[in-house]
């Protein structure tokens, strides 16, 4: 069975509307799985620059399947012990949270792969 890997990156301006009021990022960070074909999430690397806590949580049809928080103007590495399967035509998100009205940038670099 041959395996393809996919990314999900970039950097992304973001102003926070609360901790518990996680929103869509940017469209790019949206990934629907092929018909046909099983996903496997494998890590998340992010880092924030502004000076308060954020989480960056992995959505799976909209329901929270994985969450990173990063502290303030700190970084994280995350390589998924527990590795599960993604059937087809589900749709992977990630999605941010800060808290109300901090600003910054993220950076995401999220891994996958798909078989």
């Amino acid at each position: 069975m041959s395996s393809t890997p996919r990314f999900l990156q970039g950097v992304f301006a973001f102003t926070g509307t609360g901790l518990t009021k996680p929103a869509p990022i940017d469209p790019s960070l949206t990934f629907v799985v092929p018909p046909g074909l099983t996903a496997q999430p494998l890590y998340f690397r992010g880092g924030n620059s502004c000076d308060d806590l954020i989480y960056v949580t992995l959505t799976r049809d909209g329901r929270p399947m994985r969450v990173f928080p990063m502290g303030a103007k700190a970084s994280v590495n995350v390589p998924l012990r527990v590795v599960e399967d993604v059937d087809p035509d589900s749709t992977l998100e990630l999605v941010l949270a800060a808290p109300e009205g901090a600003a910054g940038e993220v950076v995401i670099d999220f891994g996958m792969v798909v078989f």
